[in-house]
């Protein structure tokens, strides 16, 4: 790795800055933590003796020693701030949903590329050992031709939670920003770039403004069906992944195991941490040529989003190319759109 340092600025320190960005950019040696914005609350400092605290975004911006911007900010902030840092000739980290709509993200990369700055999105689930365990068996061609998928994100939430701008009707709001680009960005790093889809979203709680319940439907050459659903309101969560093959099925449920360990203290650095409990790891059914049944564990790799911090690092410094493309993004935001591809 190289020697160079990259500097770093966070415009948030609520959950998203204290758990997914601040203690990886302490880990890994290529990045200096160098500065946040705190609004209200100055509490950065106690866990990063040496940061620097900002009052607002232009602040941060500003300042000449940041090479890298986090913009991990309310999602109808993330065109603005984005196009802010990249004029300041900063490179930018950009939490999903990248922006809100296609036109906004095609501005950015286009912005990125008359700066000559990096501009790359922050799709973390790509890191889980879930995810990561459903692409080992998908390699492996032990499911055989796939015939279908189903991806989920289920919680319950009844109540209206208390952010203005998750749960009221501004630009990038409701449960198909919050949740549908991890499933939307899922489905293109495991099966490519659906050839039409269709979306649903509903309103179940009381009195809600927004989404909080999505459906997309995918569809893939030779038929191949891909289902994403997203729900406030299931109470008993289902398998987060279920793979149906020609000659077998994989059902994995969901982990979180990182934001579980972050959550409890536990440092990115220690030797436990992303390693999954036996319990949850995935199941593989297959037949036999010869119509026997058999059912495997498959173990879940070690997981850690110092490796999504490692590839940023390399695209920076050594321009090796992102694992999530403009494309990519480019078609998971017109997929949230509705648009016609």
């Amino acid at each position: 790795m190289s020697n160079k340092i990259i500097k770093t600025g966070i415009l948030s320190f609520g959950m998203s800055g204290t758990l997914f960005h601040a203690p990886f950019l302490n880990e890994h040696p290529g990045f200096q933590l160098t500065a946040v914005v705190e609004r209200t609350k100055k509490i950065a400092s106690t866990s990063y003796p040496n940061i620097k605290s900002y009052d607002t975004v232009d602040q941060l911006i500003a300042d000449k020693d940041i090479d890298l911007v986090v913009v991990n900010t309310p999602n109808y902030t993330h065109f603005e701030f984005a196009l802010k840092a990249l004029r300041a000739k900063k490179h930018v980290l950009v939490e999903k949903p990248f922006c809100v709509s296609s036109a906004e993200a095609k501005e950015l990369f286009a912005e990125a590329k008359k700066q000559d700055r990096w501009i790359l999105p922050y799709q973390n689930r790509r890191y889980d050992s879930d995810f990561l365990a459903v692409k080992k068996v998908l390699g492996s061609g032990k499911l055989g031709a796939m015939v279908e998928a189903h991806m989920r994100y289920d919680r319950y939430r009844y109540h209206i939670g208390p952010k203005i701008a998750k749960e009221t009707p501004v630009p990038g709001s409701g449960l198909l920003y919050d949740l549908a680009p991890h499933l939307i960005d899922a489905a293109i790093a495991l099966f490519g770039y659906p050839l039409q889809w269709s979306k649903y979203t509903g309103q179940f709680r009381p009195k809600t403004q927004v989404d909080d319940y999505v459906h997309i439907h995918l569809v893939y050459p030779k038929g191949v069906q891909v289902f994403l659903t997203m729900s406030m309101l299931v109470v008993q969560p289902q398998a987060a992944f279920v793979l149906n093959g020609t000659k077998g099925t994989f059902v994995k449920q969901r982990t979180d195991i990182q934001e579980q360990q972050l959550l409890a203290g536990m440092s990115p650095g220690n030797a436990l941490f992303g390693i999954e409990d036996a319990n949850k790891y995935g199941v593989l059914t297959t037949i036999s040529e010869n119509g026997e049944r058999n059912t495997e564990e498959i173990e879940s790799v070690k997981s850690s989003y110092i490796n999504l911090f490692e590839d940023v690092y390399k695209s920076i410094v050594e321009g090796i190319p992102y694992p999530i493309t403009e494309k990519d993004i480019i078609k998971q935001i017109e997929i949230l759109e509705g648009l016609e591809g």
